[in-house]
């Protein structure tokens, strides 16, 4: 199924199957485990178009010699309003004198939709006939797909 036929709802989201965590949708590979949640050129296309436009990276360290300390990674995301829509504890340790740890964060922004090659001026265009679809049977539903539902007892058929 190509992208056309199942348009980007920009910001719906669902679970990773791999790490199980929520992501968006469109990406074709999983921002967490880095799988591949879709094969889709499209897709990949846009997640390749991201633009990192927040990065922040730096050190917590202990100095040597004394008590041990503990540390807690919070990331809180906050709207235009300042409203918190997100708070996420990502993780907890401690350290030890001479111990240190490094801390990474940054934030991909994806375009909704690829901006369309513009075409040269004078060159030919291609029109497509598409069909109406046919009539489902009586009782069913078709889908986008061309699946068509039917009532219980009955199997769907395409």
């Amino acid at each position: 199924m190509n992208a056309a036929a199942r348009p980007v709802s920009a910001g719906k989201t669902r679970v990773c199957p791999h790490c199980k965590a929520v992501v968006l949708e469109s990406l074709s590979v999983c921002p967490g485990c880095r799988h591949h949640l879709r094969f889709d050129a499209e897709a990949a296309q846009r997640q390749e178009a991201a633009i990192r436009a927040f990065e922040v990276d730096g050190e917590i360290a202990h100095p040597a010699g004394e008590d041990p300390c503990e540390y807690s990674i919070v990331v809180t995301v906050r709207n235009a309003q300042g409203q918190q829509i997100a708070r996420q504890l990502v993780a907890v340790g401690a350290l030890c004198g001479g111990e240190h740890c490094s801390v990474a964060l940054a934030v991909e922004v994806l375009p909704t939709r690829l901006a369309e090659p513009p075409v040269p001026a004078g060159a030919p265009v291609t029109l497509a006939v598409v069909p109406e679809p046919a009539a489902p049977a009586t009782g069913g539903r078709r889908l986008p797909d061309g699946t068509v539902l039917m009532p219980p007892g009955m199997k769907p058929r395409r």
